[in-house]
């Protein structure tokens, strides 16, 4: 290459630049707004974003803890409440309908169990008159009273027999 052709190839990338800096210069002033408010809801939104973020790392609630009842409390609660049946209401235990608890140890002078919100009967060990709430167990004798009480066998456990 020549001194000639190396001073030309400075003259062309000067003018080149000359040009790209035309250009660079007509773009911003023609977009010079759009650009600056772009710019400005970009970093208000990342602002916003790690903000929220700091403030979630000392906004911690403690996790809910759910416990089961032990299975000695429920039998406290049964014989408490077969108490207070048997004290309170004498009238309760000529019908042979008593609130007993939720276990087969308080449901051990019931023949069959049934629940106030239902109108099937259960023998004591089924697993579905395990799930009857306490306050809502009625005691039967033998299958006529409970049949005599307007309940039907449940297909579970009774009817199976």
């Amino acid at each position: 290459m020549s001194i000639k052709n190396k001073k030309r190839d400075k003259v062309e990338l000067k003018e080149r630049i000359k040009k790209v800096k035309l250009k660079t210069k007509k773009f911003w002033e023609k977009y010079e707004i759009k650009i600056v408010m772009a710019t400005g809801i970009v970093l208000v939104s990342v602002i916003s974003f790690e903000a929220g973020a700091l403030k979630g790392q000392n906004w911690r609630q403690e996790p809910l803890i759910i416990e089961k009842v032990a299975e000695s409390s429920m039998l406290k609660i049964a014989d408490a409440q077969n108490n207070d049946a048997k004290s309170s209401n004498s009238a309760a235990e000529n019908s042979n309908t008593n609130i007993a608890g939720a276990s087969d140890v308080a449901k051990k002078d019931c023949a069959f169990v049934g629940s106030k919100n239902s109108n099937k009967y259960h023998s004591p060990d089924c697993s579905y008159a395990k799930r009857i709430k306490p306050k809502n167990i009625v005691c039967f004798s033998d299958e006529e009273d409970a049949k005599n009480k307007g309940y039907v066998p449940a297909g579970c456990c009774v009817g199976k027999k």
